[in-house]
């Protein structure tokens, strides 16, 4: 009797524990889903603020995203150092720097140093990746993981929706729209005067991001958050893995890598570029900015549904197959549909992304023990693919049109599509 009462006291606080650290990854999500979907609105609008191509703007995705592969490798050591909280703590600290440059950046309207502010945020989002991903995989069942992400992504997703209509009221979009109007017929000194007022109110809301980075930053500092032992194995896995010397001997990891790269790449353009298409549509920036919200919305919609039916309903493989095929078919009815039905499709891509990111996660990490770190910091460097794939989209929609440029998306998810039906099967014997 007294050993069932210490058996459930001893599962009550395990599961008491794992509660109070989804709630702070959980937070940890919704502030680094703030900061990032933050770049659908930046886009167009540092477009004419700084007198930017189509092109040129894309490289604020560039820049948030490269810093995944820069930081990746010192992400591990980090953690390996500091230990996941205080990690974490160091890693809100570089964004809140990130974020601090945004204020020189506006003062003397640079587009580059609203580049390396975004870099820097984008290097401490990448400690923060590398440490909560493998968190939340970790900290429970296996085969309930990718419903415990889906949670962290409606927190991320959540955040995202709200972010371009907050951030958006600060912008005073309709000023925006209007000198976009009438920005030809202005002299050379007024349109230099306008742009530099426009500039100037991106400075409020950046210090509120600021504020609640270091906020964050000293809770999680002082929390209760307990370290998870990554390079534990139990003993069947270490037989398994007794002949593996490193990271590379997993190919379901790498093409995992791959995936991860393809799938953030995909779901950036649908969220980064919406504002952006609409305006090409000819629709207004203030109209225009809740289309990136719809796409949030449809994410969390996506998530939901995840954590309803994973894993009592579909398995975390078949609802990735699921979501790479209407991927395709939300991609395709996208380009062939004009008008705002076209950005329904665009919008409706959220669900087609929203449990790619829960399912890659767990189906790459499996089965690799001791080398967790370094595969989770090897999938980190994946989300590059924000990077890359965007400046391409960028480039193909100076080249042909927005909307036509929706053809890069097909191969992507096509990959996506092979790695959820035989490619994460893949073991080194």
């Amino acid at each position: 009797m007294t050993n069932s009462i210490a058996k459930d006291n001893t599962s009550s606080k395990a599961n008491g524990n794992t509660t109070r650290s989804i709630i702070i990854i959980g937070a940890l999500f919704f502030i680094f889903g703030f900061v990032t979907w933050l770049n659908s609105l930046l886009i167009p609008y540092l477009e004419i603020a700084c007198e930017l191509t189509k092109f040129q703007s894309f490289f604020v995705t560039f820049a948030f995203y490269i810093a995944y592969v820069v930081m990746a490798p010192l992400s591990t050591r980090t953690l390996t150092k500091l230990g996941f909280k205080k990690g974490m703590s160091v890693a809100l600290v570089i964004m809140a720097f990130g974020a601090l440059l945004f204020i020189p950046a506006a003062i003397t309207r640079t587009y580059l140093i609203f580049l390396t502010g975004l870099f820097i945020m984008g290097s401490g989002l990448a400690i923060l990746q590398t440490a909560s991903n493998p968190y939340v995989t970790i900290v429970g069942p296996a085969e309930s993981a990718a419903k415990r992400i889906s949670i962290m992504g409606i927190c991320n997703k959540l955040a995202g929706a709200i972010a371009p209509i907050l951030i958006g009221f600060f912008l005073q979009l309709e000023k925006a729209d209007a000198l976009q109007a009438e920005i030809s017929s202005l002299t050379s000194a007024e349109r230099i005067n306008e742009l530099n007022e426009m500039a100037l109110r991106v400075i409020p809301p950046y210090i509120g991001i600021i504020v609640v980075l270091l906020l964050l930053a000293i809770w999680v500092y002082k929390s209760s958050l307990p370290e998870v032992d990554t390079d534990e194995e139990d003993e069947s896995l270490s037989s398994t893995n007794a002949t593996k010397k490193s990271v590379f001997d997993f190919p379901h990891v790498i093409l995992g890598v791959i995936t991860l790269f393809l799938y953030v790449g995909v779901e950036v353009i649908a969220a980064d570029s919406i504002i952006s298409y609409g305006a090409s549509q000819g629709i207004a920036l203030t109209t225009a900015k809740y289309f990136a919200t719809g796409t949030m919305v449809a994410m969390v919609i996506g998530y939901i549904i995840g954590i309803i039916s994973i894993p009592k309903l579909i398995s975390q493989e078949n609802a990735l197959r699921v979501s790479a095929v209407l991927g395709i078919l939300f991609s395709i009815l996208a380009i062939f549909t004009d008008g705002y039905i076209s950005l329904a499709f665009i919008a409706l891509l959220g669900l087609a992304n929203s449990l790619m990111w829960p399912a890659i996660w767990p189906m790459a990490l499996a089965d690799v023990g001791r080398f967790t770190k370094a595969a989770s910091s090897l999938l980190v460097m994946g989300i590059a693919g924000g990077a890359i794939i965007p400046l391409a989209y960028g480039a193909l929609a100076e080249e042909w049109n927005p909307q036509q440029a929706y053809w890069v998306m097909i191969p992507c998810y096509l990959f996506i599509l092979y790695f959820a039906i035989s490619g994460y099967k893949i073991r080194k014997s």
